[in-house]
């Protein structure tokens, strides 16, 4: 035999495997809890926007419909993302049909609607949660119950009441109905259950009476509430069809949902132009649960603890 130097690695026991040079040996890396923790909000967020993307998808489709014209509209199939991209479906819904005004009309509604509910709901809220006076609580209950009623149930005796009192097409005849609702005084009466008895006892002290204490320090405090109920309401009012096309007959008076309505013809039906006008309409509620999304959160957890 030819002797030599005797490899390092011949010496090692038998089970186990030398590490040559050049090779790199170890354990296996492990995964750390941050890692796991980056992973899962990783995947948290990829799936959220999933969910979200298929959620808009309809607006998103409507979008890229209305950027085309008549003739790729009508070509088969249809194609989501045209070449060339065009704004004309928006400049004939506007020469079409005042939207503008219609817009107007709305935002009139909505804002005349939201102010007086906030402040009648606050002010019944305030007296359910802070006073006492016999029948309390079969007053609530009762108040709680109308919100059970469909409004289909009451339009005829709205309607007949709006028509009595001369108010057809008039902006009161559009608001009168929806000035109070049991949705919004339950929510605020929930909302002031939560603040602490020891606020409204330093303001006495302070010579802070009932409606200081709402104005300054109860209202103030509860604005994620009344934020969140100021956008649920946007929404409700302004999608409103049935109430404002039965009490108003001109088309001065008509609301936003009316008037894209008139896009659609017996004549002929114009998909562009609908898709277009309708995205001119939804533009107000989105704006607006973009602005108060992180409201609507807290209103809808600040009710339900008790601190």
């Amino acid at each position: 035999l030819r002797a030599g130097p005797v490899p390092v690695w011949a010496d090692l026991p038998v089970h186990q495997d030398p590490v040559r040079p050049g090779e790199k040996g170890g354990a296996l890396p492990m995964i750390t809890p941050h890692q796991k923790k980056i992973a899962g909000e990783i995947s948290s967020f990829a799936l959220k926007t999933i969910i979200g993307i298929l959620f808009i998808s309809p607006l998103i489709v409507g979008v890229c419909f209305s950027l085309q014209t008549d003739q790729e509209l009508m070509t088969y199939p249809l194609k989501l993302i045209t070449a060339n991209p065009t704004l004309e479906s928006y400049a004939q819904v506007f020469r079409q049909i005042p939207i503008l005004h219609y817009l107007k009309n709305s935002a009139v509604v909505c804002l005349v609607c939201i102010v007086a509910q906030v402040i009648i709901s606050c002010l019944a809220a305030y007296g359910f949660v802070f006073f006492k006076f016999p029948g309390k609580n079969l007053l609530f209950t009762l108040i709680l119950m109308t919100t059970m009623i469909p409004g289909e149930v009451v339009v005829i005796t709205n309607y007949v009441t709006i028509q009595n009192m001369d108010l057809i097409d008039t902006y009161i005849g559009l608001v009168l109905p929806s000035l109070i609702s049991g949705t919004a005084i339950f929510l605020m009466r929930q909302y002031f259950m939560t603040l602490p008895k020891d606020y409204k006892e330093a303001a006495i002290l302070d010579g802070c009476g009932d409606m200081g204490f709402l104005f300054r320090v109860a209202m103030p405090l509860s604005i994620p509430t009344i934020s969140s109920l100021a956008i649920y309401l946007f929404v409700q009012i302004y999608n409103q069809y049935f109430w404002p096309m039965l009490v108003t007959s001109r088309d001065e008076m008509r609301t936003i949902q009316i008037g894209i309505s008139y896009l659609v013809t017996a004549d002929v039906v114009n998909y562009g132009h609908i898709l277009a006008g309708a995205v001119v309409a939804i533009i107000p509620s989105v704006l607006i649960y973009i602005l108060g999304q992180d409201y609507i959160i807290k209103g809808m957890t600040a009710g339900g603890l008790k601190g």
